[in-house]
């Protein structure tokens, strides 16, 4: 952990209280009214998206406008109560909070390094290239000269003539037997997926070159996407990782296997030239079942009926990327990610707003994955290539079976965000990091320790004629009495500082009768809750007493 992380978990709890106070200050009991405003154009909004793609024609249209006017109402609504910058104010804290958690979260948890080790480069090297891929990026950036130029032998598929899938698989396999000791492919995910299992099968190491589109699986690998000749480094200066492999039946997928609605979609050959007519066009019947397959999915105690889509991933995407458009955690967790979602009307469209708690989202990891249905054969999206598969079929996974060959040195994985949780962010805001000679930074939780009251220091006149006696605590009110008395608990890291805060009430007292006399009513009461705030971070006890200082404070500075 680093000596930011606390900093940042303390950011996140001052920007989320501000928030709420602002909301509270400004609005006061209309804050509920804003918030429920809020929440109910938002699940307005993702209802008229539903009825959008489960109808066609004037339907269809009303859905649209819907979908699109709600959350302008809503703006509406604000700015006539005055109240609009205080939404976006207070929004705008709300998701610094946020952000600032999860940072902190993930500062706290640090990179994980998946095991690499040293190897020498290969002595045969063979590598197979896609000239379609990428739109030319294997021409364009001449990977096929670069990779003979560090004696490579290369082999560039005919555009003209892409050929069958057993055509690249029966190559790599020639390949292996004529000696070849790693196995390389320059395309898309689908063929580094065939190429990568015949890698598994023989036991070579497999290198990713990225000169498809998306490349998923090189980006999960930490490979710079952007620049696929720096992949040919691995072929001289190289580490090796153990991944593991997904298999649906006997076929490999290095990413993830879709089924239900996306799968149906992506098989019409209309897709290709029309994407966004011909998913609109069909996406009614799938997604009110009136065509597509009626799935039915197994992993391990998990069963989910009718689906709407389902995903099956090598190794579970982050939680914040349940879709699967983005980064794995890790590829050596020995388990596949399930997601499934069934949406049978509007009101269940609404409850996404509730995430991966949402009724019509089902999150889980297995080992195994079964898909049944009706129909003998289903369609299936194996590494974003369409393919028509017999049913049942049984997805599983390898741990470990693949040997990845990558450039030493290379971006890496991106610090993943784990999901807020606010008790860990409390947590984390109490925590002192220290820096040890030799030892590097460590953590050390702050510690409570009671202190007798004897040794607080005698509070004494500050004003009047009695100026430098020690305060008679039979003279004083209940309410100065409690408010002088001091807490028995204090933070011991936090040392003097918060002990003077405590009892030094002339100065503070000074302020606060100044604010009060003043008729600053609302800053005076947002001064003392962000006072104790930053004294007590996220303590439980840290406002105990809040509001008897307040009415002794009031009193004397009426008096």
């Amino acid at each position: 952990m680093t000596s930011a992380a606390p900093w940042t978990a303390r950011l996140a709890l001052v920007a989320g209280a501000m928030a709420v106070v602002i909301l509270l200050l400004f609005a006061g009991a209309r804050s509920v009214v804003l918030v429920a405003v809020g929440v109910g154009g938002t699940a307005v909004t993702l209802a008229g998206v539903w009825w959008t793609l489960v109808h066609r024609g004037p339907v269809r249209a009303l859905a649209a406008v819907l979908a699109v006017a709600a959350p302008v109402a809503v703006l509406v609504l604000y700015a006539l109560a005055g109240l609009l910058w205080v939404v976006l104010v207070s929004l705008a804290l709300w998701v610094l909070a946020v952000a600032s958690g999860r940072f902190a979260l993930a500062e706290e948890t640090g990179p994980r390094r998946p095991k690499e080790r040293r190897v020498a480069p290969p002595e045969r090297p063979f590598l197979i290239m896609n000239p379609r891929s990428g739109g030319g990026k294997v021409d364009r950036l001449g990977l096929r000269e670069k990779a003979e130029a560090l004696g490579a032998r290369v082999a560039v598929l005919d555009p003209d003539r892409p050929g069958p899938v057993d055509g690249v698989v029966g190559l790599a396999r020639r390949a292996v037997e004529e000696g070849a000791d790693l196995l390389g492919v320059a395309g898309g995910d689908g063929t580094q997926a065939l190429v990568a299992g015949v890698a598994a099968e023989r036991g070579v190491p497999f290198v990713v070159i990225p000169a498809g589109t998306r490349n998923h699986f090189a980006l999960d690998l930490g490979l710079d996407r952007d620049d696929p000749s720096a992949c040919l480094e691995a072929l001289t200066d190289g580490v090796e990782l153990r991944v593991d492999l997904g298999f649906i039946g006997d076929r490999v997928f290095v990413n993830n296997a879709s089924f239900g609605a996306y799968a149906a979609v992506v098989q019409s050959p209309a897709y290709r030239d029309d994407k966004v007519r011909t998913t609109l066009q069909l996406l009614p019947d799938l997604l009110t079942h009136e065509t597509g397959p009626d799935l039915v999915v197994r992993a391990g105690e998990l069963v989910m009926d009718r689906p709407q889509a389902v995903l099956v991933s090598n190794n579970p995407y982050r939680a914040g990327d349940p879709a699967g458009l983005g980064r794995r955690e890790r590829l050596d967790s020995g388990v596949l990610g399930v997601l499934g979602i069934t949406v049978e009307s509007a009101t269940q469209a609404a409850g996404l707003l509730r995430g991966r708690n949402a009724p019509g989202l089902v999150s889980a990891t297995a080992g195994d994955v079964a898909v049944e249905a009706r129909e003998p054969a289903v369609p299936v999206g194996v590494d974003g290539e369409p393919l028509t598969l017999r049913t049942p079929l049984r997805c599983h996974i390898a741990p470990g079976a693949l040997r990845v060959r990558v450039p030493r040195h290379r971006p890496g994985v991106p610090l993943g965000r784990p999901a807020m949780d606010w008790h860990r962010v409390r947590r984390l805001a109490l925590t002192t990091v220290r820096t040890a000679a030799g030892r590097g930074p460590h953590r050390s939780r702050l510690r409570r320790v009671r202190v007798p009251r004897a040794s607080l220091p005698v509070r004494r006149e500050t004003e009047g004629p009695g100026v430098g006696r020690p305060l008679d605590p039979a003279t004083l009110r209940p309410e100065e009495r409690d408010a002088t008395a001091g807490h028995p608990v204090v933070e011991e890291q936090f040392g003097d500082a918060v002990h003077r805060l405590h009892h030094a009430g002339t100065a503070t007292g000074r302020v606060v009768r100044h604010l009060a006399g003043g008729g600053h009513w609302h800053w005076t009461v947002v001064g003392l809750w962000l006072m104790e705030l930053v004294v007590h971070t996220a303590r439980p006890s840290g406002c105990r007493g809040m509001w008897t200082v307040w009415a002794g404070w009031r009193r004397r500075s009426t008096s």
